[in-house]
């Protein structure tokens, strides 16, 4: 697709996300755009970005990089994982988006921080390390797996077995590894019915923020109404790890119901930045969800029309 795109379409959009006075949700909008865009020169676009003040942003820079599953963007991904003045959100993604472009090359630093002193960073890591075993094992090959009616690029397969009681006591066998775990959680989301939904939202209650900020971002995804009181109770939640309320308030936001706006607009002067932001983000999903719109990543058709 980047070869579609004139180099200075992608520099403008890249000059978008950049400016710090331009309010957060065109920022977001230009990212997204030049994640679809693709390409060496849209990855420069986004990793110039790491030294922004807001940990929201440099999250979602990471999660942009990791779907794009270009090689391109490890050395800049590996810069920020190492980097301990980063947000531990940030460094978490770094790490995420290192198993989702699955290089082997990655192993090294994934070993050296899967014992990170930050648990959410060593749980990503070592969850990165498994994914990039099982991408270069027969089982790749062997498995059957549901599809993913999402497209995105998730930190680990989804699990063979398709019995939602099964899946549901995998996903909260918190003695399993969050590997096994996570396969559940996948495979539950793809089968999507409102029961799959419902033994989802009870992984809200784990004892891993890692695990709860996932359950929240797949059940955004989902964009059932039948999770909307569990999300909102985490997101109202002043002690839960603002990495889980940042992404509940985001699936409120992809949920879009007048319930999930007027929730996530009580949090819009937020203490936590991340979900004050977070909510700003969201309601404008929300208002993208709700209107004839043809896609929220929609910097480049702003720039040509």
């Amino acid at each position: 697709m980047s070869g579609k795109t004139p180099n200075s379409n992608v520099q403008e959009i890249g000059n978008v996300l950049s400016d710090p006075s331009r309010p957060l949700k065109e920022r977001f909008r230009a990212l997204f755009t030049l994640k679809n865009i693709g390409g060496k020169q849209a990855i420069d676009c986004i990793s110039n970005n790491f030294s922004d003040s807001s940990a929201l942003l440099k999250h979602e820079l990471a999660y942009c990089l990791g779907q794009m599953v270009n090689p391109y963007a490890v050395p800049k991904l590996v810069e920020v994982l190492e980097n301990t003045e980063q947000e531990p959100m940030v460094r978490h993604e770094a790490g995420e988006a290192l198993g989702a472009i699955g290089c082997v090359d990655a192993v090294p630093i994934l070993e050296k921080y899967k014992d990170d002193s930050v648990i959410e960073v060593a749980e990503t890591c070592q969850l990165a390390l498994e994914r990039i075993e099982w991408l270069q094992s027969e089982d790749k090959e062997r498995e059957k797996l549901s599809e993913n009616p999402y497209f995105s690029t998730d930190p680990a397969p989804p699990s063979t077995n398709m019995d939602i009681n099964n899946l549901k006591t995998q996903l909260l066998d918190e003695k399993s590894t969050l590997f096994h775990r996570y396969r559940a959680m996948f495979s539950l989301r793809n089968i999507g019915t409102t029961e799959a939904v419902q033994a989802l939202a009870q992984g809200l209650k784990c004892s891993s923020a890692l695990f709860r900020h996932e359950i929240a971002y797949v059940l955004g995804q989902m964009q059932h109404e039948a999770c909307v009181q569990e999300l909102k109770e985490n997101l109202c939640d002043e002690k839960e790890n603002p990495m889980v309320r940042h992404e509940c308030a985001e699936a409120l936001g992809a949920i879009a119901t007048e319930e999930c706006t007027k929730i996530l607009e009580q949090y819009l002067q937020d203490k936590e930045r991340v979900v004050k932001e977070s909510c700003v983000v969201a309601l404008d999903m929300s208002e993208y969800e709700q209107s004839k719109e043809f896609q929220y990543a929609d910097s480049l058709t702003k720039l040509n029309s």
